[in-house]
């Protein structure tokens, strides 16, 4: 007779080898001549949103408010310093609430991606492509073009109906790889990050409305060596590296410094990269196209 344990086992196991059917590495990835490391770096323009969604108190809110105001300006002007192209996960609201921001990041040539309308997928399919077009449709009035990429839970399907071909998000491998959804269709470049490469986890009070005991509050000096220990790692490996952060977070004057000195010491070494995502994405279609199903 077949055990339970050896029933879940099974089931595990069919569970595993379905995901892994879902995605497809990039056999000998590689970059533009003379490109040894892509950096992106990614901004998650949540202002106040997330706060709002979580009924969080009004410091919590006021420091969302910050990043609107103050932060994201201070990081699109270190970014135009460095000739670095952000990308900006911009939930749809956002847009609403900041546009002169937003419009100046488009002029610098900054790419404005999706991050759900509210910082939330709706449960409810037509809710959650009614949000999903308003967000289109915000951001596109703001760029003048239509978002191609997205930080969100939103559905491969529904994404791929609206024009998008990528999606940061999850760590599933080191480099850009690619994912179909559960039918084996509907294809989306994935550019992975994952939580150490993320401000959040190393500068907020009350994340999440964490308890005090849990509280991260960090030395600047600090995520600068962890960050610069998986730059070289990824630059010895040619990899790729995105790096995720809050304008509310790292948009404060002493953290704004640091990223300063973490580009200026990339930019030392020979063959790095700062593209957009979308450029990273588009390069990987082109190269790299996927396997069938094709886009």
């Amino acid at each position: 007779m077949i055990s339970e344990l050896d029933r879940d086992l099974a089931e595990l196991q069919e569970a595993a080898g379905g995901y892994s059917a879902r995605h497809q590495r990039i056999a000998d990835f590689s970059y533009p001549p003379g490109v040894r490391i892509a950096v992106n770096f990614t901004l998650d323009f949540d202002s106040m949103l997330l706060r709002r969604l979580l009924n969080e108190p009004p410091m919590q809110l006021a420091k969302g408010e910050f990043g609107g105001r103050v932060g994201i300006w201070r990081l699109i002007e270190l970014f135009d310093a460095h000739k670095v192209k952000a990308t900006i996960f911009t939930p749809g609201r956002a847009c609403e609430l900041y546009p002169q921001a937003l419009r100046a990041a488009v002029k610098s040539g900054h790419e404005i991606a999706d991050h759900m309308w509210e910082h939330r997928v709706p449960k409810e399919a037509g809710l959650e492509e009614d949000h999903l077009a308003k967000t289109v449709s915000a951001i596109e009035a703001i760029s003048g073009r239509r978002p191609v990429g997205t930080r969100s839970g939103h559905s491969a399907a529904l994404l791929r109906k609206y024009g998008y071909v990528y999606r940061s998000e999850g760590s599933a491998d080191q480099r850009p790889h690619y994912v179909v959804d559960e039918t084996g269709e509907n294809c989306l470049v994935h550019l992975p990050f994952h939580y150490v490469i993320d401000d959040a986890m190393f500068f907020s009070f009350a994340w999440l409305g964490s308890e005090n005991a849990a509280q991260r509050i960090t030395d600047p000096e600090r995520v600068f060596d962890i960050w610069w220990a998986a730059f070289q790692q990824q630059y010895r490996e040619g990899g790729y590296l995105n790096i995720c952060m809050h304008p509310f977070v790292s948009g404060r004057a002493l953290r704004v410094a640091m990223v300063d000195r973490l580009i200026t010491r990339m930019k030392t070494l020979p063959g790095v990269w700062f593209p957009s995502c979308e450029e990273v994405a588009r390069w990987c279609l082109e190269k790299f196209p996927p396997r069938a199903p094709a886009f």
